[in-house]
């Protein structure tokens, strides 16, 4: 006879705060943090971000598409390209304000996180 271990349960904190940590995500890259800064001046196709940031357009492609799948982006065809446009710029907007007020009154601390920080000071 097999004994079968039992599946632990999920933690019902982590459960309710996956959704959160998704969102997260979608702000923990540098580049998908460029996109969502130009998207807040107005639409853009792919071209016009991967022109601004120096980006590959397939990079651009790729993160414009975790964006849309947090929700973040939206886009619309024009001709045969897409625009793309934030889904809630003045959310967007103040989140990108209430990090950095965060980040202003952590300072270095940020920087210096062993996991995901810069790994030194910034001075």
């Amino acid at each position: 006879m097999e004994v079968v271990a039992p599946t632990p349960e999920p933690d019902v904190e982590q459960v309710g705060l996956a959704p959160a940590a998704s969102l997260f995500h979608g702000f923990s890259d540098p580049s998908r943090l460029a996109i969502l800064r130009h998207l807040l001046l107005g639409e853009h196709r792919v071209v016009d971000l991967t022109g601004h940031l120096g980006l590959a357009q397939s990079t651009v492609s790729k993160h414009l598409a975790c964006l849309r799948g947090c929700g973040l982006v939206k886009s619309r065809p024009d001709g045969r390209a897409s625009v793309f446009s934030l889904t809630y710029p003045d959310q967007v907007r103040g989140l990108l304000s209430a990090a950095e007020t965060l980040l202003g009154a952590t300072g270095d601390a940020v920087a210096l996180c062993p996991n995901y920080g810069v790994g030194e000071a910034i001075r």
